[in-house]
């Protein structure tokens, strides 16, 4: 399934990031990717394709930010008011699909993005200059990131059940794919003979309706919705599969903008910690912002939960390490753990 993007022209890329951005063609259709400026006031955005540029003393610092519908603390963040009294504040720049954002962080086309852990590994393996600045989600029971539902007539209930059959998930390379495949494993389960297939997760429900997939792995807030269709039925979430240990979805900084403003990467920081931890203690009104966002009837909008003031830890990173090394998609020694993150520029880190 083609997901569609906003259809723009890059700006040229410096000779710097030619390397970085042959390397991701294969991971992502950048080349033609829109990134329609949607800044808000007369704050205006930096062009795409370079860092934001501070002129003088005081000047606000835009950062190149995907406009997706989703459940993101820098939506919140900025609804709530975070970034008021810095210097700092988020450039929209139009919607970017799930699979390009990691390699446009990793380019500088963004500075910031919210992808899964493994994704930032296999992109610094391959040269990108990116690094995971904050936390982001983490799966609880009542709170999971991702949720795996098939038809009430499949006649699917079991792992080995899905040999033969097509699953469909949001992309290659990150949590669906990496924990799915561990679990199906430990199970006994041939993935070569399963079908995985690329949906986006406001598509995922409505084309498992259909039959054009047979399994449906679902992230909030998508996934509220597919709890409660009639034809639907949830089998596991990704807390049954692993404990939580893969549902840390962080977010990361492209280099050269970390560099160049750090103090902005501290606003960024801060403001997400701050909404993060509103979130949890507020998960209803959470609910309901983003519900309007999005446009979705609040009783299928699913919640979330955030790491505790969004202090990265190893153990999450880790076990992406190893899951990739064993799927042969990295190799031993190539990505140490902390090479991937840092907290430097998390106010909150010092008391953890």
């Amino acid at each position: 399934m083609t997901i569609d993007t906003l259809p723009v022209h890059p700006a040229p890329a410096r000779p710097s990031r030619r390397r970085a951005l042959q390397t991701f063609a294969s991971l992502a259709a950048v080349g033609s990717l829109a990134l329609a400026g949607c800044s808000r006031g007369d704050d205006k955005g930096a062009a795409a394709g370079g860092p934001a540029v501070v002129k003088k003393s005081g000047d606000k610092v835009g950062f190149k930010y995907p406009n997706n519908p989703s459940f993101d603390l820098i939506y919140l963040a900025d609804e709530l008011g975070y970034f008021e009294g810095t210097n700092t504040r988020p450039d929209y720049v139009g919607k970017i699909a799930a699979p390009q954002i990691i390699p446009l962080v990793g380019t500088g086309e963004i500075d910031f993005g919210s992808r899964m852990v493994p994704l930032v590994i296999s992109a610094i393996a391959s040269g990108a200059d990116l690094k995971v600045v904050a936390a982001g989600g983490k799966t609880l029971q009542e709170a999971p990131h991702m949720k795996y539902f098939v038809r009430k007539d499949s006649g699917i209930r079991a792992p080995k059940d899905l040999e033969g059959k097509t699953i469909g998930f949001n992309s290659f390379g990150a949590c669906a794919e990496f924990v799915t495949k561990k679990y199906l494993r430990q199970h006994g389960v041939d993935v070569n003979k399963i079908n995985f297939v690329v949906i986006p997760d406001e598509q995922a429900e409505q084309t498992l309706v259909t039959g054009n997939t047979d399994l449906a792995i679902i992230h909030a807030p998508y996934s509220g919705r597919a709890d409660n269709a009639e034809q639907l039925v949830r089998l596991w979430s990704d807390f049954d599969l692993d404990g939580g240990l893969g549902g840390m979805a962080p977010y990361s900084a492209h280099g050269e903008f970390i560099r160049q403003h750090p103090e902005a990467v501290r606003d960024v920081v801060t403001a997400l910690a701050k909404a993060g931890n509103w979130v949890n203690a507020n998960t209803e009104e959470a609910r309901k912002l983003i519900g309007k966002r999005i446009n979705m009837d609040l009783k299928n909008v699913d919640r979330y939960a955030y790491v505790d003031d969004l202090v990265v830890t190893e153990p999450p990173i880790q076990y992406y390490v190893d899951i990739l090394q064993s799927e042969g998609k990295l190799a031993a020694g190539k990505v140490a753990v902390k090479d991937v993150y840092t907290n430097e520029f998390n106010p909150f880190a010092k008391k953890t």
